[in-house]
């Protein structure tokens, strides 16, 4: 994996961190002069996204017996729904191919509709779990947090190669490593 300075400097300490510590098998980032590439792992998109899916379904098992819970469900229900059309939608479109290039406007859009997906379930996931405040028990809220901060590591680091902006993790809360948010989240 090749990082220009100016994306090193662009991206600041969160490049340097991702390129140190997980290199993210997901792409690979070239330079050639000024043009910067960045392809995608097929497998590894798909994947981040069914880690989404994974978390949401977490969740949802530790609202299922909590009636007053119940509009939580339903909005992580709906942000499932959006992400499972984005992992369905880019499924078609890449077909037997292993990689693709986030350069290209197709892929692109069909990417950010997974990461903008990813960030829906995130968020209500994060409602469920501060609506649920005491009704949960210590190792259910812990259990949904960890699942949740799972999930906002995948995005973090998976924004960052792509140069956007990343979820925030819930304060006090250690960042993951790509595998023990993948491996928390069932994938991998």
């Amino acid at each position: 994996m090749i990082f220009s300075r100016r994306a090193v400097m662009r991206h600041g300490a969160r490049m340097g961190a991702l390129a140190a510590t997980t290199t993210l098998a997901a792409c690979t980032v070239t330079t050639s002069g000024s043009t910067t590439t960045v392809t995608l792992d097929v497998a590894k998109v798909r994947a981040y996204g069914q880690a989404g899916l994974n978390a949401a379904a977490t969740v949802m098992d530790f609202l299922a017996p909590l009636p007053g819970l119940a509009p939580y469900v339903a909005g992580i229900r709906t942000a499932c729904a959006g992400l499972s059309g984005a992992l369905g939608a880019f499924s078609a479109a890449v077909g037997p191919a292993l990689a693709v290039s986030y350069d290209d406007a197709t892929w692109k859009t069909l990417v950010n509709s997974i990461l903008s997906d990813m960030g829906a379930v995130s968020s209500a996931i994060a409602e469920a779990i501060q609506g649920g405040g005491s009704t949960f028990s210590a190792s259910v809220g812990a259990n949904a947090t960890t699942a949740l901060n799972a999930l906002d590591t995948l995005i973090d680091l998976f924004s960052g190669v792509l140069g956007l902006a990343g979820a925030a993790l819930t304060p006090g809360q250690p960042r993951m490593t790509e595998r023990q948010a993948l491996k928390s989240l069932g994938v991998g």
